[in-house]
């Protein structure tokens, strides 16, 4: 499949900023055909969202790093949807979509004719993905949602960092959001080609962030008590986390009792796989103090190149804590060819991170930049609505679109 699993599929995004662009990028990605509807008037927020910002061939801010991340493999147009005519516009393209993604706040496309019962009778196999902070019911339904406010309630920020709540590094609400909208897109889609007909997809940043806890929840569950913030120890297994050196930091995943021994052995300390305080992780979990005391007064007399080495060889899973630039130079790194290059209209080349996944039949292209703003309006008009030059014309006169 050279041109994607999902190239037959034509996606309508009425969403912005991450976590929609997000899940569309995903479907692009596997060769999805999909439309990015944006305000004439500045477009996605996220354009904005500098510095940095890719410069154009005039060497003026063109586009801001933020914005690059999330919108590969996407056409753009420009479109009024407060005008008659704008509106039909993104009607009459809705109309000839499989999918629709919108993540306005509760009920605020009704008024346009734009939700999904609306869009629902202009195309009845329609599978419609709604993205909002709380979800489409809930006493905070209507409330505005944002992947910080929701790491702060979610319980995210009180099982992160050390003396005082924290938030992870990334937007991992709206990223986790957008993947798991992809998988319910995909989901349905295969259920409307076997006969099930199109769905209403309700996704939540809340939800979402709830699902993300993963084993502290069933920690909290199982326990009754609420997990606290561990900093970079993990509260089920000991040790996994990281350790000082002679000469910096060093991170550390043991995770069963025979790399434990392991690690005991390279650390010129095999008595310890056989002291009942540490022979099995529920003990060493237990001792976790005593444990990581020791261990780190053994790992501080030498460098961390030479614990690397000496952790590599004997099997224990070990790396550095490196910089997002040192990422990029890795070896590995660069063997996979994760950073990609896309070429843009009248700006440099877009520095991006390829997507991870790796299908042997059918991998994920690289077909087009993150378009700018409007710059598909016309070609999108002309191709799916059948507009001729004096049509588009007329829709740009009128402020419909740009």
């Amino acid at each position: 499949m050279a041109e994607g699993p999902l190239s037959h599929i034509k996606v309508l995004d009425l969403s912005r900023v991450l976590a929609g662009p997000w899940c569309t990028q995903i479907l692009g990605d596997l060769g999805a055909d999909v439309i990015k509807v944006e305000n004439p008037d500045g477009g996605d927020d996220t354009r904005s969202w500098g510095p940095p910002f890719l410069k154009d061939d005039h060497g003026e801010n063109a586009e801001a790093a933020y914005y690059l991340c999330a919108n590969r493999n996407k056409r753009s147009i420009a479109v009024n949807m407060r005008s008659p005519q704008g509106l039909q516009v993104l009607k009459d393209l809705a109309a000839q979509s499989d999918v629709v993604i919108e993540n306005y706040k509760t009920g605020g496309l009704r008024k346009y004719g734009l939700d999904y019962e609306s869009v629902k009778a202009l195309k009845d196999d329609i599978v419609y993905c709604s993205i909002t902070g709380f979800g489409q019911d809930g006493p905070l339904a209507d409330q505005p949602g944002y992947d910080f406010l929701i790491q702060a309630m979610g319980g995210l920020m009180s099982v992160t960092g050390e003396d005082k709540p924290m938030k992870v590094g990334v937007p991992a609400v709206d990223l986790f959001t957008g993947v798991y909208a992809a998988g319910a897109i995909m989901a349905a889609l295969i259920a409307r080609d076997r006969g099930a007909g199109g769905d209403y997809i309700d996704m939540a940043l809340l939800d979402v962030q709830a699902a993300m806890l993963a084993n502290q929840a069933s920690n909290y569950f199982v326990s009754g008590r609420s997990p606290g913030r561990g900093g970079n120890a993990h509260p089920n297994i000991v040790p996994y986390q990281d350790f000082p050196t002679l000469d910096g930091r060093i991170a550390v995943a043991v995770g069963n009792d025979r790399q434990f021994a392991a690690f005991a052995t390279a650390l010129g300390r095999p008595d310890w796989a056989e002291d009942d305080r540490f022979r099995r992780n529920a003990d060493r979990v237990a001792n976790r103090e005593v444990l990581i005391a020791e261990i780190t007064v053994v790992m501080s007399k030498e460098g961390s190149a030479a614990w690397s080495a000496r952790l590599h060889d004997a099997g224990v899973p070990c790396g550095p804590i490196q910089t997002i630039a040192e990422l990029f130079e890795h070896p590995q790194v660069k063997a996979r060819g994760l950073r990609v290059d896309l070429a843009m209209t009248g700006a440099a080349a877009a520095p991006l991170v390829a997507n991870p996944m790796r299908l042997t039949a059918s991998q994920p292209q690289y077909r087009r930049a993150p378009p700018r703003l409007g710059e598909h309006t016309a070609e999108v008009l002309h191709e799916r609505l059948g507009l001729d030059q004096n049509g588009v014309e007329a829709l740009i006169a009128s402020g419909a679109v740009r």
